[in-house]
């Protein structure tokens, strides 16, 4: 699973339930690894680039 929300913003998500939101992520989390990316995002940028191209 991916997400670009960081971990304290998922409450708001979930209908500002922090109980549900942390259960769920502690589900969620066990036992994995987690990758904190930190950078420009190759699929925006690409996108971006496209509409360009189509406004011109």
């Amino acid at each position: 699973m991916t997400t670009n929300l960081p971990f304290a913003d998922w409450p708001q998500v979930f209908a500002d339930d922090e109980r549900l939101a942390g259960a769920l992520l502690d589900r969620l989390t066990h036992h994995v690894h987690i990758l904190e990316i930190i950078g420009d995002s190759y699929r925006l940028k690409s996108s971006l680039n496209k509409s360009k191209g189509k406004q011109q």
